[in-house]
């Protein structure tokens, strides 16, 4: 097994929380300085969500959490009416900012909407960024040919693809393009959409998603991964045929949503070649799969190359 789960999960859940929630899950990741930040979803009592920072040295254990939401909706804005729901975030060199796509869930449908912010504790909102139907987004942390890239999920005549955009300027967005479809037959053939940030690496962008296969007892949520060329990310490299997580610890099947691992925080500690990866475990909880990069490449690259691509 390329992932293996933290011995001590679930790392998070909504009773360790400093205030009322129904739910912890599908957090945000990234280093700040000697910690690790975690931006977690919480579902308060009426079914909506915010935002809220954990902070940890080692990023397992002894998590400090804010004792009030980080990030709220705001009541006056249409788009978020109905919460906000789980961030991905990137450091923009050349902005100086960590730039943190979200959901913003409007009556409309749920849409991507961008923040900034330097410290996490005051954000800037640059609000949604394209129409409903759309999730499952994240930004690349540099340009590519001048433009910014984004990676998101429409959805579009009932299909789940995943998509990639370009803007000039974080605001105008076109050249949209699948860049990984759904496979009919395979465990990921009913809906797919990014999990954490891209994640540069020598070989190229490391991407995790999840993918959705509807059964007769409801959708089960796996992960796979895929590498994108690194100075074209249209281009994909090769992508696994076999998921590499699926849900099968009981805080993974239970909960408000069961047989979903929904990963959307990824980080890097280079001194022990490791992975950190950080997954909402059944809708209700933070769970962690850690996995060693080389392997990871090394499996990567022994996958097949999309036949779009060939």
């Amino acid at each position: 097994m390329l992932f293996q789960r933290y011995e001590n999960n679930p790392i998070l859940t909504a009773n360790q929380w400093p205030y009322p929630a129904n739910a912890v899950f599908n957090p945000g990741a990234i280093k700040v300085d000697d910690e690790t930040v975690l931006l977690a979803r919480v579902e308060d009592l009426r079914g909506f969500s915010h935002l809220t920072v954990a902070r940890s040295k080692d990023g397992k254990a002894d998590w400090r959490i804010d004792p009030s939401p980080t990030l709220q909706p705001d009541a006056s804005v249409q788009e978020e009416r109905w919460g906000l729901e789980d961030p991905r975030i990137v450091w923009l060199e050349e902005q100086e900012v960590y730039a943190i796509i979200y959901v913003s869930f409007s009556k409309g449908g749920p849409l991507v909407s961008l923040a900034t912010t330097k410290d996490f504790r005051t954000f800037t909102r640059l609000g949604p960024l394209l129409p409903p139907e759309d999730k499952d987004a994240s930004l690349f942390p540099r340009r590519f040919q001048g433009r910014f890239a984004l990676i998101h999920r429409p959805i579009i005549r009932g299909e789940g693809h995943i998509w990639i955009a370009f803007s000039p300027d974080l605001r105008h967005w076109g050249d949209h393009r699948v860049l990984l479809p759904t496979r009919p037959g395979l465990w990921d053939c009913h809906r797919v959409g990014l999990g954490p940030q891209p994640i540069e690496t020598p070989e190229g962008w490391l991407i995790t998603y999840h993918g959705v296969r509807t059964t007769a007892s409801g959708s089960l949520y796996r992960v796979g991964l895929a590498l994108l060329d690194l100075e074209e990310p249209w281009k994909v490299i090769c992508r696994s045929e076999e998921w590499l997580l699926s849900p099968r610890e009981s805080y993974e099947r239970a909960g408000d949503v069961s047989g979903v691992i929904f990963p959307t925080g990824a980080v890097i500690h280079p001194e022990t070649d490791q992975l950190f990866l950080y997954y909402g475990a059944a809708d209700s909880s933070v769970g962690l799969a850690i996995a060693h990069m080389s392997k990871l490449k090394e499996y990567l690259l022994s996958c097949p190359t999309p036949r779009s691509n060939e």
